[in-house]
């Protein structure tokens, strides 16, 4: 079952758990094996809760209304109201989704590689652990700024309507979707370098769905990547990440040969891409 993840439900079920978590809790230490959850479906990440990563200190302020970056922000959005109900639209709705198995599939096809349970599994944990050290690394700028989000100022639809009362809610910068995507983009390079543009293409385009769907701003995606370079640098100083990182290099030597899973329609994807913004 794929679980359907508004990262506001992320970060609330995470601050539940600050308290154990600072009572000296800890995740299991290896690279498989079952770890604690935040919530159903989501798993605790490599990093303490306490003390989390103060992204406001180095994300600026969200842009003034009358300001040249919120200008920019309009005509951007404008732009993107074009793509709604073509090929990239489809492929935006995708990645607005969060929930594990599905999402493992986003960077298969820029990999080069399967990326599922069965046959990587440490990189299907490692991408399930850092989802949530990334996500929730956006929260200290997201709450000190509280930015209402594209469609609650021009009143357009959303890829997800299901999920736009909860988005109200949820401040618009920085970008947590973003910051996640460009964070598994880091790391992915990282393990395959050869692939590094592909799958740095992957993760640029991933922020930028949310531009297509209409739930945040140009500038929202741009911080969103700042806070992703910053949780990734910290989780480069965390031994249980470090060893997780080494058994999925391992791993992906291994089953790189494989090619992506046959239910991965790279071509589609391709073409989706191709529409830009």
């Amino acid at each position: 079952m794929t679980v359907r993840l508004p990262l506001i439900a992320l970060c609330a079920a995470a601050l539940a758990l600050v308290v154990t978590a600072c009572a000296g809790s800890r995740p299991a230490d290896g690279v498989t094996q079952e770890v604690p959850e935040l919530r159903p479906g989501i798993l605790h990440g490599y990093l303490p809760m306490e003390p989390p990563l103060a992204s406001v200190v180095f994300v600026p302020p969200a842009p003034a209304a009358d300001s040249a970056r919120q200008h920019l922000d309009d005509a951007i959005s404008r732009q993107t109201m074009a793509l709604r109900d073509t090929p990239r639209w489809e492929l935006a709705a995708r990645d607005a989704h969060l929930g594990f198995p599905a999402v493992a599939d986003t960077f298969s096809c820029a990999l080069g590689a399967p990326v599922n349970e069965q046959d990587t599994p440490a990189l299907y944990m490692l991408l399930r652990r850092t989802l949530a050290d990334i996500g929730l690394a956006t929260y200290s700028a997201k709450n000190a700024y509280q930015r209402p989000r594209p469609f609650m100022r021009n009143g357009a639809p959303t890829c997800t309507p299901d999920e736009e009362e909860t988005l109200r809610r949820d401040g618009s910068y920085p970008s947590g979707h973003t910051a996640i995507g460009w964070g598994w983009a880091l790391i992915l390079a990282e393990l395959a370098p050869d692939r590094a543009e592909e799958i740095l293409a992957r993760g640029r385009a991933f922020g930028e769905s949310r531009l297509v769907c209409n739930v945040h701003w140009y500038s929202d995606v741009v911080a969103g990547r700042m806070v992703a370079a910053g949780a990734v640098a910290r989780l480069h100083t965390n031994t249980q990440f470090l060893a997780a990182l080494s058994a999925a290099k391992q791993e992906l030597q291994r089953v790189r040969p494989l090619g992506p899973t046959p239910d991965v329609d790279c071509a589609g994807e391709q073409q989706a891409l191709s529409l830009g913004w």
